[in-house]
């Protein structure tokens, strides 16, 4: 990987402006569909969604009052641990996305959500759908590619210091609540000066972060630990194991949707008066799915359909599967390659990705970057 606007040859050399436009009419036509169409089912489902989530993670502490024993152990942790991870997925992700909005029920609306996280949902508001989805991709800009801490991309600088990030990217995984709360913080550019550290917006922030972090702690290892009686430490560990497999889930899920293996990055100029048909094509590019049954999609919130996420983050989750083929129908149209694999390649993808980059250019062979990339001619131009 090199950004795009650097690259010998260009995957969308071949498109003109008015190709990328008329991209840009099409996208929007699919998504004016399903905002009209939006209704009684939609609604139906989410409620579903939400109810099931409550009742397996009530049913998961149940069993977990009985941890002392390994199977009622067994059975409350796996339990919770899929409960903690559709809490965060399907629910929380898209609440806040303003999915359901439309819905106008005040207890599932981005404004009121707040989930089962470390990371408070305004600041990760701000830091991802603000940020990260305005500028997907763009180096300098999206601190979600490599999360702030690791180097993803050759046009990166390189240090020593990033002969660790495969290590630091395994410690993120495990603690990735934290990890995120300390990306919507941004700790590194707040700490760095004595001026950002004094500031009161950060502090205020900071101690937003230490409130929810305290709360979760007392939900988790102490209040529902208690409950359990005689299975106290037992729970603990339950609810300790079910906080690292939601952190190991999320972050590879995560880590799909823009790390791998054909994934395109950008050049801050590039993104300077950019169209509406551009920030599509960007996200078209920028992203990358998981492919897989229906109980995949559910457990990655339907992040498994990551292009149809970013072209359209605010409609429904469970109607990107609806309009996944239509969007792939628009690449092979325009020529562009629809990204796609299963869980355990995109994974690899990603973690060969972190291990390469780790090592400086002059080691892994910097592709040329002598050529730059120009706007093709129109249609016109070639038929003439």
């Amino acid at each position: 990987m090199t950004a795009l606007q650097n690259k010998r040859t260009s995957p969308v050399s071949h498109l003109t402006p008015e190709d990328v436009e008329e991209l840009g009419k099409a996208l929007d036509a699919i998504r004016a569909e399903v905002v009209a169409s939006r209704g009684a089912s939609d609604a139906a489902y989410i409620r579903k969604v939400i109810k099931a989530q409550r009742s397996l993670e009530l049913g998961s502490r149940a069993v977990l009052l009985f941890s002392l024993f390994p199977p009622a152990w067994l059975v409350g942790t796996a339990g919770l641990s899929i409960a903690k991870i559709l809490e965060n997925m399907e629910i929380g992700h898209n609440v806040m996305h303003g999915q359901w909005d439309w819905m106008r029920d005040p207890k599932i609306h981005s404004s009121s959500w707040e989930w089962d996280n470390a990371s408070p949902a305004e600041q990760w508001k701000h830091s991802h759908n603000e940020l990260h989805h305005t500028y997907t991709n763009v180096l300098g800009k999206d601190n979600d590619l490599g999360y702030g801490i690791m180097r993803v991309d050759e046009d990166q600088k390189w240090h020593p210091i990033y002969l660790a990030q495969p290590l630091w990217n395994f410690l993120n995984m495990c603690v990735f609540e934290y990890g995120i709360a300390a990306y919507d913080l941004e700790l590194g550019k707040n700490l760095a000066t004595k001026k950002r550290r004094s500031d009161p917006g950060f502090r205020a922030r900071v101690r937003a972060v230490g409130k929810k972090i305290r709360n979760q702690a007392l939900k988790d290892y102490v209040v529902h630990p208690l409950l359990s009686g005689p299975s106290f430490l037992t729970t603990i560990a339950a609810n300790a194991t079910a906080n690292l497999v939601r952190n190991v889930w999320t972050h590879s899920v995560i880590m799909c949707g823009h790390f791998p293996s054909g994934v395109e990055t950008f050049t801050r100029a590039s993104i300077e008066g950019e169209t509406r048909g551009e920030w599509y094509l960007r996200q078209m590019l920028g992203s990358a799915n998981i492919s897989g049954g229906n109980g995949l999609h559910l457990m990655t919130g339907n992040l498994s359909f990551q292009i149809e996420h970013h072209l359209y983050p605010d409609l429904p989750s469970n109607r990107y599967k609806e309009i996944a083929p239509r969007v792939e129908e628009l690449f092979e149209r325009y020529g562009l390659t629809y990204t796609t694999g299963s869980l355990p390649k995109q994974v690899a993808s990603a973690w060969w990705k972190v291990i390469r980059l780790s090592l400086p250019n002059k080691v892994i062979g910097k592709p040329a970057t002598v050529l730059p990339v120009r706007p093709a001619a129109s249609r016109a131009d070639v038929a003439a």
